[in-house]
């Protein structure tokens, strides 16, 4: 249990790690085609795991309240949207393609808030991870450890198109391939740990299960809206975008509905 429970948590730093790897052997530079598929990709993946895998057993948790079953997923959707948005507000950074902070003003280096913003990304995801983990640990949850792998194994597919999208533009900034291949592989470290985090916090989580599930699916759904999505959709090759959440939504739903 305890090695199942170590893989869950580490398979999304694997991808992330793999992804910033490209820096190795890609060009110094991404192209625009190829960022915006993977921006998409990683978006359809994101908003497949947060409807299947969060959402829905969310709901299914709580049908024996009948129409009110759908109160906690309303609930802590919108919460986890909420703790996002403060979040972003708080913290400075600096999104991909621009050279204008978001946050607070502060003084840290450009690739300092380029890997901010990453985390801003990743935490709700190792959230999501550790939610689900948790839940398949207690066994009248409903969900099953095939079921976190599943969530597990798709954030980390996703993560891999992310590393590489950090590391690439890390290479470009002047930056060496190990220092830009470690920035890449160190934003997806907030993963593990804040999985880890909610599954030591199991016992207190337990009772409000499905507002958990849901704070992690708004969480993730948060950074899709407001962060992935226009960066994908915005000038040339929007069309590939498009096309990379399609295939991203079907794997992340193919995956938890054979795994699970």
């Amino acid at each position: 249990m305890n090695e199942i429970l170590m893989a869950g948590l580490l398979i999304p730093l694997a991808g992330t790690m793999l992804g910033a790897s490209f820096v190795f052997f890609m060009k110094k530079e991404m192209s625009n085609l190829l960022q915006k598929t993977l921006l998409g990709f990683a978006s359809g993946v994101m908003v497949a795991a947060s409807v299947w895998s969060l959402l829905i057993p969310a709901i299914e948790m709580e049908a024996g309240n009948g129409r009110w079953a759908v109160l906690p997923a309303t609930v802590g959707f919108l919460l986890g949207m909420g703790f996002l948005l403060v979040l972003d507000d708080l913290t400075p950074h600096l999104h991909l393609g621009t050279n204008t902070p978001e946050g607070p003003r502060s003084r840290l280096s450009r690739t300092a808030m380029l890997s901010l913003a990453v985390t801003l990304h990743n935490l709700p995801e190792g959230m999501a991870v550790g939610v689900v983990l948790a839940s398949a640990l207690q066994q009248d949850a409903g969900i099953t450890l095939a079921n976190a792998i599943a969530v597990s194994l798709g954030i980390a597919i996703q993560n891999v198109p992310e590393g590489a999208i950090i590391s690439m533009p890390m290479r470009a900034e002047g930056n060496s391939r190990w220092r830009s291949f470690a920035i890449g592989s160190l934003s997806g470290v907030v993963e593990p740990i804040g999985g880890l985090a909610v599954v030591l916090l199991a016992s207190l989580i337990m009772p409000v299960l499905p507002y958990m599930l849901a704070f992690a699916a708004g969480a993730m759904m948060y950074v899709v809206v407001e962060e992935l999505i226009p960066e994908a959709s915005g000038g040339k090759h929007s069309n590939m975008s498009t096309i990379g959440f399609a295939v991203g939504f079907a794997l992340m739903m193919v995956l938890d509905v054979v795994l699970g």
